[in-house]
C-alpha cells in the first residue's frame, strides 16, 4: 500500500505541471558545511537573510522546519528556455531578460499547486498530514535535497541538471508527516571536463567548486542587489535587464530542454523590454505593467537603474534624451546610474 500511495502522489504531481518529482529524507543535508563554507567567503553578497542563525540550522536540520517531518517530496516545474534571437542586441534599445521571469511570478503560481497536491495526499490517506511547502522561499538547500531525491545532479553552472530534460526548471519541496520510501540520490556527474559555463560567464561569477561569487552574478546584481551597481562591473552586463541566461543557454545539455509549463511561457512581447520606455515608467505604470510578474522584486528603481546600465553599454545616442529625463528622477539611485550611463554614450 505504501508504494501504491507514492506512486498516486507522484503522479498526481505530474498531472499537476511537476515534471520532476521525487522524495528524500530530512535527514541533515550533505552540502551544509559547503554552504557555510560559502558564506563565510561572502560570496553570498548583501544576501543577509542567508546567513541568519535560524535559516542556517534549519538547512542543516529540515526537521526544525517541521518537528513531524518523516518525508520531503521535492518537486521541479519547467520554464521555456531562451529562444534564438529572444534577446535584444546589435543596437537595438532593447533590454534582456532572463527566460523564467517571462511569464507569471512562480511564487504566485506554484502555492495554489502545491497546496492541492496536500489535498490530495490528505485524502489519500484520510486524515490531516503536517506538511509545510516552499518554492525559493525557505532555508532549504533546494538543489541539494532535489539531487539526493534522484532529480539529477548539480552542475559546474551550480544548476540542478537533469539528463534528459536540463536544466530550465524551477523547484519546490513538500514537507510531510507522513512516511514515504525515499528514491535513491541521483548517482553520476555529468559535466565531466565541460567547462562552458564558467568560460561564458561575462563577469567570471561562477567558480571552479561549483559555486557562485553573488556579487559578480548578472543575476543578483539586477535583482537581490538593491544598491548600485559597481562600475567595473557595469560594462560586463551587456544589455540585461532583469537576470541573466547565459550559463544555461550554453550548457551541452540543454540541448534536451523543451517549452516549459504554460504559466511561464512568455507573450509574443515578452521577450525584451523596451529600455527608453522603461526609463519613462512612473511607480503606477511599473506596478500595472510587470503586475504579477517576478520583475516586480526589482522594484522600480532597481529596474530603472538596470536599464540605465544597459543604455550605457548599448551606446545608442537615442536613448540620450530619457537619460537626461532620468537625472530628474526622485530615486537617487537611478540619477546616478544614468548620468554614468551618458557618459559611456559620449565616450563613443
Amino acid at each position: 500500500m505504501a508504494a501504491v500511495l507514492k506512486q498516486s502522489i507522484l503522479e498526481e504531481a505530474h498531472r499537476l505541471g511537476f515534471v520532476l518529482a521525487g522524495v528524500t529524507t530530512p535527514d541533515p543535508a550533505p552540502h551544509v558545511k559547503f554552504f557555510e563554507d560559502w558564506l563565510a567567503r561572502g560570496h553570498h553578497a548583501e544576501m543577509h537573510y542567508l546567513a541568519a542563525d535560524r535559516a542556517r540550522a534549519a538547512r542543516a536540520n529540515p526537521r526544525l522546519l517541521l518537528p513531524e517531518c518523516k518525508s520531503i517530496l521535492v518537486l521541479g516545474i519547467p520554464y521555456s528556455p531562451p529562444s534564438p534571437g529572444r534577446r535584444g542586441g546589435g543596437g537595438e534599445v532593447q533590454g534582456g531578460i532572463a527566460s523564467y521571469a517571462l511569464g507569471e511570478d512562480y511564487h504566485l503560481v506554484l502555492p495554489p499547486r502545491l497546496q492541492s497536491l496536500i489535498q490530495f495526499i490528505e485524502a489519500q490517506v484520510g486524515h490531516p498530514v503536517p506538511n509545510r511547502y516552499y518554492t525559493d522561499t525557505g532555508p532549504l538547500l533546494e538543489r541539494d535535497l532535489a539531487q539526493r531525491a534522484g532529480l539529477g545532479w548539480i552542475g559546474k553552472n551550480t544548476c540542478l541538471i537533469h539528463p534528459q530534460k536540463g536544466s530550465y526548471f524551477l523547484l519546490a519541496e513538500i514537507l510531510l508527516g507522513l512516511e514515504l520510501e525515499p528514491d535513491a540520490p541521483f548517482p553520476t556527474d555529468h559535466c565531466g571536463t565541460c567547462t562552458r559555463c564558467i568560460e561564458a560567464c561575462p563577469a567570471q561569477a561562477i567558480l571552479p567548486n561549483r559555486s557562485l561569487d553573488a556579487r559578480r552574478c548578472i543575476s543578483y546584481l539586477t535583482i537581490e542587489n538593491k544598491g548600485g551597481i559597481p562600475e567595473d562591473l557595469r560594462p560586463l552586463m551587456d544589455n540585461w535587464i532583469f537576470g541573466c541566461d547565459i550559463c544555461q543557454t550554453v550548457c551541452p545539455w540543454n540541448r534536451f530542454a523543451s517549452e516549459g509549463d504554460a504559466s511561464f511561457r512568455p507573450g509574443a512581447d515578452a521577450a525584451t523590454t523596451d529600455l527608453i520606455a522603461t526609463l519613462a515608467l512612473t511607480p503606477q505604470s511599473f506596478n500595472r505593467q510587470f503586475k504579477r510578474s517576478p520583475i516586480q522584486r526589482a522594484r522600480r528603481r532597481g529596474l530603472l537603474r538596470n536599464a540605465a546600465v544597459a543604455l550605457g553599454n548599448i551606446g545608442d545616442a537615442r536613448a540620450l534624451p530619457a537619460l537626461e529625463n532620468a537625472l530628474n528622477d526622485p530615486e537617487p539611485l537611478v540619477r546616478e546610474h544614468a548620468k554614468w550611463a551618458m557618459e559611456q554614450i559620449a565616450n563613443r
